[in-house]
């Protein structure tokens, strides 16, 4: 493809995806500095932070990166995850999906994430780092 789909930028630290009990506190080492995700269900709370702040005796994977989504993304916008996951799954990489009000990011392990980056690049995704 010649034309840019979007922009996509690599944050820089690696992550970890973490299940804790549902009846557990938001921990404190959770909420750090840059990105952080909590997700409270009626089954579990889960967390994805910056790896180095996870204590080691959490049930964790670790070793994530984040591909996040340039600017602010429409409501009105459809098919961005399904394009991105597709183009992934083809690669036979496998992800890790967060929304937000604004945007998408999209956790790749990290021995998965050069092959990830090349895959969107060849589809004509912009990655930055």
């Amino acid at each position: 493809m010649s034309e840019k789909i979007l922009t996509m930028k690599l944050l820089k630290e690696e992550y970890g995806v973490c299940r804790l009990d549902v009846t557990e506190l938001i921990p404190e080492w959770a909420q750090n500095r840059g990105f952080f995700s909590i997700t409270r269900t009626s089954d579990e709370l889960s967390v994805v932070c910056a790896q180095g702040n996870i204590p080691n005796d959490i049930k964790c994977e670790r070793d994530w990166k984040i591909l996040r989504i340039e600017g602010t993304l429409d409501f009105s916008l459809v098919g961005i995850l399904s394009s991105i996951s597709t183009i992934l799954a083809q690669n036979g990489i496998s992800i890790f999906a967060i929304s937000t009000y604004d945007t998408d990011y999209i956790l790749v392990k990290n021995n998965d994430i050069d092959n990830a980056i090349e895959s969107l690049i060849k589809e004509g995704y912009e990655v930055i780092d």
